[in-house]
């Protein structure tokens, strides 16, 4: 069984090397270490998000991931698939203008996608847009009922550092750049407010 090392290592690396370790494997069992629990939880999401098993054991500051890789099988599936629409927020104002205004618009986008038929499955946030997922928030609320009907709430890690809000983050989950893109990719649409 194939052992990665990713100690010392800060995200996105371990997550990628996890990728790649995957891609090389077609079926079996590999271990990856990691000492970062940010790194663990993004590495463990990434590998089951890939339909692999995945094991955590924790061995003083260390995370080992123990990851299987089963081949990969067509039976059970739906030939229709539910379409991945992501919304993607890179700032606490909507437009380019008046400040007011620009908070406005961006509750009354936010209150609309809760009256939609068909939500987006995926809204994420970056650079200031992770202010609307804080505790000061006036979109908190709704952010948190657009969680509760099934939308996934990411906000970048890097961007609740720069703005020192990770401990005040109210609704979501901590996210990667990886991740993000990743998301994005796989989006049948994107829709950028």
């Amino acid at each position: 069984m194939a052992e990665i090392d990713c100690r010392g290592k800060t995200c996105p690396q371990p997550v990628l090397m996890a990728k790649q370790a995957l891609e090389a494997l077609k079926e079996g069992e590999l271990t990856l270490i990691v000492d970062d629990p940010s790194s663990c939880e993004n590495v463990e999401r990434f590998v089951r998000s890939q339909g692999c098993l995945v094991n955590v054991e924790r061995r003083g500051r260390d995370f080992y991931l123990s990851i299987k890789k089963m081949a990969f099988e067509e039976e059970g599936r739906s030939s229709q698939r539910k379409e991945k629409v992501v919304v993607y927020i890179s700032s606490q104002l909507l437009g380019i203008g008046d400040e007011a205004l620009g908070r406005f618009l961006m509750r009354a986008f936010l209150n609309s996608l809760l009256n939609l038929e068909t939500r987006p499955s995926r809204l994420i946030l970056i650079n200031s847009g992770v202010h609307l997922a804080s505790e000061d928030s006036e979109v908190v609320d709704t952010l948190k009922a657009l969680a509760d009907r099934g939308m996934e709430i990411l906000s970048c890690g890097t961007c609740l550092e720069f703005y020192r809000l990770k401990e005040k983050m109210e609704v979501g989950r901590i996210s990667n750049m990886f991740e993000i893109l990743q998301s994005l990719l796989e989006a049948d649409r994107v829709i950028r407010p």
